[in-house]
């Protein structure tokens, strides 16, 4: 791996990006990193670190332990850490440009993100953000509520029957056994009569009757009391027998009165039977389980409406949601349209100091369209909703004279793309809370005076943050306040890479080595010398 792909990688690591076994040395069981940040006391990072009990009057402590079990831990001033709270903390500390964001400024998304950095939309880029993902749950659960509503449709119409088919029966319980009852005696009738009439005769009405001979009785005994007073208990046993048959046989020609054959009154009883035996049938085999069904019947119905309801309530939502995602969108979308033409006059500003005086730079905003099957409240008019708003950034360049402007991809070469990201970062400079920004790849393609202008560049950001260059060339070195060489030794077998701080005497010879290579001649020394001395 390169020595500058190790620091990137090794800062990365620091700021929180994902930690792989991979990146441990060959033959060990762990990596350690470990960078101590100064943190300003007014500053964003300092608020942050206070509100998650941290002292920052010693700085920022973070270190990293790698482990191949992939039970790596994080360190934050001494204590245990997760990678989320270190992303927190880290989020302004630095900014790594290097390959990947040469090459990342090239895709339309980070197009749109430096153009709402420079002009201070993010937090209603935020908002936007947080709206859109508000609606897409609600999307997903109205879907999902049409969906069953849609399935339960057919089915309700078979429950919204039975409901009316046992309801209109009016059941009550213990009714099919009354019924049942009833309807032997119909059916019943003149045999019923004859043999409760012949019982009547028997007991009081004939000749001889029951009732009748135990009067004869109870006077042959009340005779035998008045000779054996002892027999007077069985007079009077006898007395009470005959007042309760006396009893039956009025209740008996009561009960008579009463029985008489009814056709039509049978057939209501039959008809009533069949239409609970066939409700029986259909659900359950018993009056119990009819109503049963009936309650169930009714706690489905009304869960089907509480779908309805809630279809309503989440179209509401939806709406209201809608309608603010179009507001924020189009104000962020007007806002964008005034920070496009500030960041093309300052990005040609930028250039013209970076030897590309005569290159046009425009951002180009166009509205993100919707397609057919467009979701509508993602929608508004013929413009696509998207967590980023409504709108597309395009940085459109012509670096030279006289040529159309064409995509920043599809145009630049090395040392151009070079220049557009340090002027860029330059700008951005001006907005972001960033202590440290660290430059890798910048002097991609360029060379000679436009390396210096670019180291001129560089120094002069190195003003308001503290800048790590990562360079090859001496005319970009040379602006350094601290100049670090890092290099690569083979020991006892094993590579290893180090970084050694220079002293005067030895940076004169570096910068020399960079100017003509491992053989340093007196005449490229004098020239170190004087460059460094011609910095500023």
């Amino acid at each position: 791996m390169p020595a500058n792909q190790i620091i990137i990688n090794a800062v990365n690591l620091l700021l929180g990006s994902r930690a792989t076994a991979g990146l441990i040395r060959t033959g060990s069981k762990t990596a350690e990193l470990e960078a101590i940040f100064q943190i300003k006391p007014q500053s964003r990072v300092a608020g942050i670190m206070q509100e998650h009990g941290f002292d920052t009057d010693e700085g920022l402590l973070i270190n990293r332990i790698i482990s191949r079990s992939d039970r790596h831990k994080i360190y934050i001033n001494g204590r245990l850490g997760t990678i989320a709270l270190l992303n927190t903390i880290s989020e302004n500390l630095a900014s790594i440009s290097g390959q990947h964001a040469h090459q990342g400024l090239l895709k339309e998304e980070r197009q749109l993100t430096i153009l709402d950095q420079l002009g201070g939309l993010m937090p209603l880029r935020h908002k936007v953000h947080k709206c859109y993902h508000q609606i897409l749950p609600l999307i997903q659960n109205l879907k999902e509520l049409e969906s069953a509503g849609q399935r339960q449709a057919d089915h309700l119409q078979l429950v919204e029957f039975q409901q009316k088919e046992i309801t209109a029966a009016s059941v009550s319980l213990g009714e099919d056994v009354a019924f049942e009852q009833e309807r032997v005696l119909l059916k019943n009738a003149e045999e019923l009569y004859l043999d409760v009439h012949n019982s009547l005769e028997e007991l009081y009405t004939s000749e001889g009757a029951i009732i009748e001979r135990l009067v004869e009785v109870k006077k042959n005994l009340d005779r035998a009391c008045q000779i054996d007073p002892l027999l007077s208990s069985k007079a009077e046993s006898l007395a009470t027998t005959t007042f309760q048959m006396e009893d039956v046989a009025e209740e008996l020609r009561i009960y008579l009165k009463n029985i008489q054959p009814d056709e039509k009154r049978l057939e209501e009883v039959e008809a009533r039977l069949d239409t609970l035996n066939r409700l029986k049938r259909k659900y359950g085999g018993t009056l119990e389980a009819v109503l049963a069904k009936l309650d169930a019947i009714e706690h489905e119905l009304a869960a089907a409406e509480n779908i309805s309801f809630k279809i309503v309530e989440t179209q509401e939502k939806l709406a209201q949601l809608h309608a603010k995602l179009v507001k924020l969108s189009d104000k962020l979308s007007r806002q964008r349209k005034d920070t496009a033409k500030i960041l093309a006059r300052k990005v040609m500003q930028e250039l013209t100091t970076l030897e590309m005086s005569q290159t046009k730079f425009e951002v180009s905003l166009q509205a993100l369209p919707a397609g057919d099957n467009a979701e509508p409240h993602l929608t508004s008019g013929e413009n696509a909703l998207h967590e980023t708003g409504s709108d597309r950034a395009i940085f459109l360049i012509a670096p030279n004279v006289g040529e159309p402007l064409k995509p920043l991809s599809s145009v630049v070469s090395g040392g151009e793309l070079s220049r557009v990201v340090l002027a860029l970062k330059a700008i951005l400079a001006e907005t972001e809370a960033l202590e440290t920004i660290v430059f890798d790849e910048v002097d991609a393609g360029i060379g000679g005076a436009v390396a210096a202008v670019v180291g001129k560049k560089l120094a002069t950001l190195a003003r308001h943050h503290q800048i790590i260059c990562i360079t090859h060339l001496p005319q970009i070195a040379k602006f350094g306040d601290h100049h670090f060489r890092i290099a690569k030794h083979v020991f006892r077998g094993r590579t290893t890479t180090s970084i050694k701080r220079l002293s005067a005497k030895d940076r004169i010879k570096e910068i020399a080595r960079m100017l003509g290579g491992e053989k340093i001649t007196q005449a490229t020394l004098d020239h170190a010398h004087e460059m460094l001395n011609t910095r500023h």
